[in-house]
């Protein structure tokens, strides 16, 4: 076992975070419980993060001196989004203060890399085509069947930095998406029975524990619903954890990490993957007997992960910007359901303002919940 395997992180010693949003909020919440301090480097000030931690460096995340401070007062680092700058990564790296490494954010940052990683794992992806001008768009259009989907290879979440081509009349919309953004990827679009992804946390010594697999509803590109457990066939779930784990191996993750894929009768197709905890997987904060954030700590602290339990079935339902007051409305007369709110000032719409969770002993009783809720909103 070499040092970085060894190294434990205790209680009381510092955890630094990049990122100041909801999920860096919610694992400097899981940190604090278990007794760690929390730093944050983010350039708001008073960032949802920020509000539960010890100390905020309030700078741009590529600002390698904020860089180097964050790294010098805490002991271990980690990230809440993978657009974290590879330099600044790969500092904190050497550092010996980065267990889950730079490779996982170089992958996920670039869809070509990772669906070239995919396919070299032998893994199955939809069809694609990577172009850098509008001429090998519309070269490349000529071999993909409708519809398809024209992505950045770079950037781009909840649906931004791409399009959706139903027929030949939307090549003419491709071609100048090329054109302004170079580097893209053209896909096949899978028409899928169930959007499904799966969680799980890797230690440095490799031993690794998954999460239920959730199914996952979107609107408008945006995660709106999560159901656990999925309501999928055994020989999907097989191929779905045998995906992850082959993924993790290859890439020798540490911490929590997810895979988002389509079920498409017998078959699944892997889509994206985070390198951190997911949307899809805050459920786990009331269902299960650790949640996934709670997991990344004990992860990159070097400390070995507790077997997952599903507690109760349960169904999460992301609160966006435009529904915040129907919600707060809602609350005094929502007796059931757990609700987050992340300390955002500003409700703008689409944007993710909490989240609401749901447990019970069966299946029937949560869709009767969420179903009082939906109506209650409203």
């Amino acid at each position: 076992m070499n040092l970085l395997e060894s190294k434990v992180i205790f209680p009381s010693l510092t955890i630094g975070i990049i990122g100041g949003g909801q999920l860096g909020r919610m694992m400097a919440i899981a940190a604090r419980y278990m007794g760690y301090k929390v730093a944050v480097l983010d350039p708001t000030p008073n960032c949802p993060t920020a509000q539960v931690a010890d100390k905020q460096i309030i700078a741009p995340y590529d600002d390698m001196n904020a860089i180097k401070e964050l790294t010098a007062i805490s002991d271990v680092v980690t990230y809440e989004f993978e657009n974290v700058d590879l330099e600044a990564a790969r500092f904190i790296e050497a550092e010996g203060k980065l267990p889950q490494g730079a490779f996982a954010l170089e992958i996920t940052q670039n869809r070509e890399k990772e669906k070239l990683l995919m396919k070299d794992a032998g893994l199955p992806i939809p069809p694609f085509r990577v172009v850098t001008s509008g001429k090998e768009c519309e070269a490349a259009l000529q071999n993909i069947t409708f519809p398809a989907v024209i992505k950045t290879c770079r950037g781009g979440y909840d649906g931004k930095g791409q399009i959706k081509l139903n027929s030949n009349e939307d090549i003419p919309q491709a071609i100048d998406f090329a054109k302004k953004n170079k580097h893209c990827i053209i896909e096949q679009w899978i028409t899928f029975d169930q959007e499904i992804s799966v969680i799980f946390t890797r230690t440095t010594a490799g031993q690794i524990e998954f999460f239920p697999i959730a199914e996952n509803v979107h609107r408008d590109h945006i995660l709106y619903k999560t159901t656990v457990p999925a309501n999928i066939k055994e020989t999907i779930r097989a191929q779905a954890y045998n995906a992850a784990e082959i993924l993790a191996e290859k890439m020798n993750i540490v911490g929590t990490f997810a895979i988002e894929m389509f079920a498409k009768e017998d078959e699944i197709y892997l889509n994206e993957m985070a390198p951190r905890p997911h949307n899809s997987g805050h459920y786990t904060i009331e269902a299960c007997n650790i949640s996934q954030f709670a997991q990344h700590v004990r992860a990159i602290c070097g400390l070995q992960l507790p077997a997952v339990q599903l507690l109760q079935p349960s169904v999460m339902i992301n609160i966006l910007g435009e529904a915040m007051e129907g919600v707060l409305n809602a609350m005094p007369s929502v007796k059931d359901g757990f609700i987050h709110l992340y300390g955002k000032d500003e409700p703008k719409t689409k944007r993710k303002m909490g989240h609401v969770t749901f447990i019970g002993q069966t299946k029937e009783i949560v869709d009767e919940q969420v179903q009082h809720y939906e109506a209650t909103i409203m």
